[in-house]
């Protein structure tokens, strides 16, 4: 019995560290699945697109530029420009009417004040009366803004002038406020390009592209509008209108009646020139007809008398027997 009994502590502690052999590979085993699924969710949070921060941030960054634009506009409207600013911007028109006798000569003098002034004439129309003659002509110039009062000037001793009337508007707030407008949406638009770049899914890619358009297109509007007040505040419209005078262009004012002997004697006379100038008109005009009633009537004269001397009646040219 000794023998056995001496063997069952040995086989205590062999079945101890067993146990504790096994207790230790199991929390390791556990702890390589906490270290494997641990990496799997950074593998994971690393594949999935940011689009939260992103449009977050793209957010945050157009508020910054609205704040800028209202700011900006706040800025430019706050009074006029000085008139002395050559930054001011201003959108020029005016329209001239003139009479000419000669409508060709005018229009070509119109002309030429424009070359002077370094403008053009960008529309031209005339029409003609029953004789030929250039009857009116509409010509639309294109003057520089800072001539324009001067030649606006010379237009108007082009011819005789009836009317003219111009009109200015300053739009130097509107430039401000579209340029600045501008320099945010392209910045904005950069901005949407990089989020593009950074999309992953389908879904995103197409909701980012429709923002991308809808941009583009505020974007290219707003350069229309700033190419549209640069043209207009550089070069101002002058419209021209020229005709000729009326053909009975007369004063009506009467002049008073004179009174007395002279006056009657005037008178008197131009009346007896008028009567005497109708009495010869009158005899003029029946003058040949004098001549031919002698050539025809003195033939059939003589030809009513023979007939009536064969008949035995009495000569109407001679007197009848007592």
């Amino acid at each position: 019995m000794r023998p056995v009994t001496r063997r069952i502590p040995l086989l205590l502690a062999l079945v101890a560290v067993l146990l504790a052999i096994a207790a230790c590979s199991s929390s390791g085993g556990e702890d390589g699945g906490d270290s494997d699924s641990a990496g799997a969710r950074e593998f994971k949070d690393a594949d999935a697109p940011a689009e939260a921060p992103l449009d977050q941030g793209v957010a945050r960054r157009d508020a910054a530029d609205s704040m800028e634009v209202d700011d900006a506009s706040a800025m430019s409207e706050q009074g006029p420009p000085d008139p002395d600013d050559p930054a001011q911007k201003i959108i020029a028109k005016g329209n001239v009417s003139l009479e000419a006798d000669d409508v060709g000569v005018a229009a070509f003098d119109v002309t030429r004040i424009a070359d002077e002034h370094g403008g053009e004439v960008t529309e031209r129309e005339t029409t003609t009366n029953d004789d030929g003659e250039i009857s009116t002509a509409r010509l639309l110039l294109r003057i520089p803004v800072a001539d324009f009062d001067e030649a606006f000037t010379d237009l108007e001793e082009a011819g005789d002038l009836q009317s003219s009337n111009t009109g200015k508007e300053d739009v130097t707030t509107k430039v401000i406020d579209t340029q600045v407008r501008i320099r945010a949406q392209r910045r904005s638009l950069a901005r949407v390009e990089e989020l593009l770049d950074r999309a992953q899914s389908i879904s995103d890619i197409i909701r980012i592209e429709a923002q991308l358009s809808h941009r583009q297109a505020d974007l290219e509007s707003l350069e229309r509008r700033l190419t549209y007040l640069n043209d207009q505040t550089s070069m101002s419209t002058i419209s021209v209108n020229i005709s000729l005078p009326p053909k009975e262009k007369k004063d009506t004012k009467e002049e008073p009646e004179e009174a007395g002997f002279l006056a009657g004697l005037e008178n008197g006379w131009d009346a007896l020139k008028s009567f005497g100038t109708g009495t010869a008109t009158v005899a003029g005009a029946l003058l040949p007809w004098a001549a031919v009633l002698l050539i025809i009537g003195a033939p059939i004269l003589l030809l009513v008398r023979r007939l009536r001397r064969r008949d035995g009646s009495p000569d109407l040219a001679t007197p009848a027997d007592a």
